[in-house]
């Protein structure tokens, strides 16, 4: 059975993001141990949700000497399973799609797209690095390098479509451009991102930030008029 799913990443994982970020750069600095209250200070958190945090993936420290940063990133790349290749389509060469294909990040974190995909003619003659397939040739790549995981960058009147057709094949998570919520079978998983949701979720604190800003500049004119 079929449901509506916008599956949220758990904000413990987005924080272990943030905590690999900082200690990549600390190791790029030259430094070799740090402190959970240094990771918290850098990364906008308390201490006790670092540990909290590294407790839930299972990445255990000295309190007292520190954490080892090699370490702990080798820990990291252990919860991401950096050990090995992931094999992933795209599907949809639109200005986004195009994008995606490009961004060499993938590749270094070993995340390959090994083939895209595109309905247009004219797209799939397109000269890359990445190959531009029909939609007719979906099995036959994803069986050949068992794809498990995909990017939809299509339109959203066939997103739903598009989603279905993959899941068929095999494929069991999905990272979503399309601007609409994708019903799935409950076993697969799917990671909506809506570039304009996201923006506008910034807009939405920076206008709340000017406003309350606004508010203290008037609180301070008003106690300067009073004296």
């Amino acid at each position: 059975m079929k449901h509506i799913t916008k599956y949220i990443i758990k904000n413990s994982l987005k924080r272990i993001f943030l905590y690999r970020a900082c200690l990549v750069r600390l190791k790029l600095m030259g430094v070799e141990k740090v402190f959970s209250y240094t990771l918290a200070n850098e990364t906008g958190v308390t201490s006790d949700q670092v540990r909290k945090d590294f407790s839930e993936f299972n990445i255990k420290g000295n309190k007292r000497g520190g954490y080892n940063i090699k370490d702990l990133l080798e820990k990291m790349e252990n919860i991401f399973h950096r050990n090995k290749d992931h094999n992933i389509v795209l599907i949809g060469m639109g200005n986004l799609g195009l994008a995606l294909s490009k961004y060499n990040k993938f590749v270094q974190r070993n995340m390959n797209i090994v083939a895209t995909f595109d309905i247009d003619p004219f797209k799939q003659k397109m000269r890359s690095d990445i190959p531009v397939y029909s939609m007719s040739r979906l099995k036959e790549i994803i069986d050949r390098f068992r794809v498990k995981v995909a990017i939809l960058a299509v339109p959203e009147i066939s997103a739903q479509e598009v989603s279905d057709e993959l899941i068929r094949l095999g494929i069991k998570g999905l990272v979503n451009f399309a601007p609409v919520l994708l019903k799935v079978p409950p076993d697969v998983v799917i990671n909506n991102v809506n570039l304009c949701d996201e923006l506008e979720s910034v807009i939405y604190y920076v206008h709340r930030q000017m406003q309350a800003d606004g508010l203290k500049n008037i609180e301070l004119l008003y106690k300067d008029m009073k004296y």
